[in-house]
């Protein structure tokens, strides 16, 4: 599926695979670095931690409000244990750094832009 997001007044299309509950459990441990872009959608807001155990390549963690606004955006490294957003948040998308996404890269061109 397609979907916009808002990002420095600017409205950006993904192609993300929307996860089941299973799906969401799992995210992208074990996945090939080539996989899909994941979006996890929630009925109300959450704060929730993710983690990159068993994921073996970075990906950008980003979080959206409930009207797809981007809230924040984080590079993640593989086998991180712990990584908390600073806001709640309606959606994630776990965006892989591989071939497929690298039109994205502006997302990442400088750290300190990435915390919004």
């Amino acid at each position: 599926m397609k979907i916009a997001i808002y990002f420095k007044n600017k409205r950006i299309f993904l192609n993300v695979k929307k996860l089941s509950f299973i799906g969401k459990v799992f995210g992208l441990t074990f996945k090939r670095k080539s996989t899909k872009n994941l979006l996890f959608e929630f009925s109300d807001d959450k704060l929730i931690a993710i983690h990159s155990i068993f994921v073996f390549f970075p990906f950008l963690a980003i979080w959206l409000d409930s009207h797809n606004r981007v809230l924040e955006i984080r590079y993640v490294k593989p086998f991180t244990f712990h990584i908390l957003p600073k806001k709640k948040f309606r959606k994630l998308i776990e965006l892989p750094l591989n071939d497929e996404n690298k039109d994205f890269s502006f997302f990442r061109r400088k750290r300190k832009d990435l915390n919004i």
